[in-house]
């Protein structure tokens, strides 16, 4: 095989992208798609749903609540119908959570976080790792965690927590499923620019007392290339990660960040 096409995702992969409507998500969805996948996506937001499949004919999609099981459940009936079965599970659902000191987060904004960013990822898993054992092609789960799975982020505990464990969930299943040839990987984007980053900001800086133009500025100034990412370098690895290329890549954390330094 020539390297280039090494390069590229196998043809015709059965692809599920959850929260895959908006953001990270709907760039890795759309990557995909146009590298000849066939994309599910379930997302919580029908709006964007509806515009996505829209602006994307081809991809389908169901509502869902990543956090709560049922629901989750009732996305592999929908993946069922459509796909057939699955090859690749990118568990991308997370939230940003609260911005505060840790002694004025209610307990309700730490469990919702929990729940949305870690426990979803345990929803999917289990349900779809039958489905990628069975798969005839190259199985990958690819789990979305952040560059605070790997670096402290004062005032954003709950949200580095699940994404430390994030991590430590994607290194125990690479060895679990290994021996059924299902290679696990995270990816751990770092700032990622658009209208959830500006979000973020803007909590931090009404935290801290700075203007969000100075508060900007500090997050530019912790990254070695002082660029934020976009959502489109996240799809680019996914797809590079479902590549025969990285046939051999399995618990591997890979930041894309332009090398953050510190949070």
């Amino acid at each position: 095989m020539p390297l280039h096409d090494t390069l590229r995702p196998l043809p015709r992969l059965r692809v599920l992208v959850t929260a895959g409507a908006n953001g990270i998500g709907a760039a890795i969805a759309r990557a995909f798609h146009e590298a000849g996948a066939r994309v599910h996506v379930c997302d919580v937001d029908r709006a964007a749903l509806d515009r996505l499949r829209v602006e994307t004919p081809g991809i389908t999609g169901s509502m869902a609540d990543a956090s709560i099981a049922a629901e989750v459940d009732a996305v592999f009936d929908d993946v069922q119908s459509h796909l057939g079965g699955l090859d690749v599970l990118v568990n991308n659902a997370g939230i940003a959570g609260p911005t505060a000191a840790i002694e004025d987060i209610d307990a309700a904004s730490w469990e919702r976080t929990l729940s949305v960013n870690l426990n979803s990822q345990y929803y999917f898993a289990r349900r779809a790792v039958p489905l990628l054992k069975a798969s005839g092609g190259s199985p990958s789960l690819i789990a979305v965690s952040s560059v605070a799975g790997r670096l402290g982020y004062a005032f954003r505990t709950p949200y580095a927590s699940s994404k430390w464990a994030i991590v430590g969930l994607t290194k125990s299943l690479a060895i679990e499923l290994g021996p059924h040839g299902v290679r696990v990987n995270a990816i751990l984007p770092g700032v990622v620019e658009g209208e959830r980053m500006d979000g973020v900001i803007a909590a931090r800086a009404a935290t801290v007392g700075v203007s969000v133009d100075a508060m900007r500025q500090q997050y530019l100034d912790k990254i070695s290339l002082r660029r934020m990412v976009t959502a489109d370098d996240v799809a680019a690895t996914a797809l590079f990660l479902c590549s025969p290329a990285a046939r051999n890549l399995s618990g591997q954390v890979i930041s894309v960040d332009g090398n953050l330094e510190y949070l």
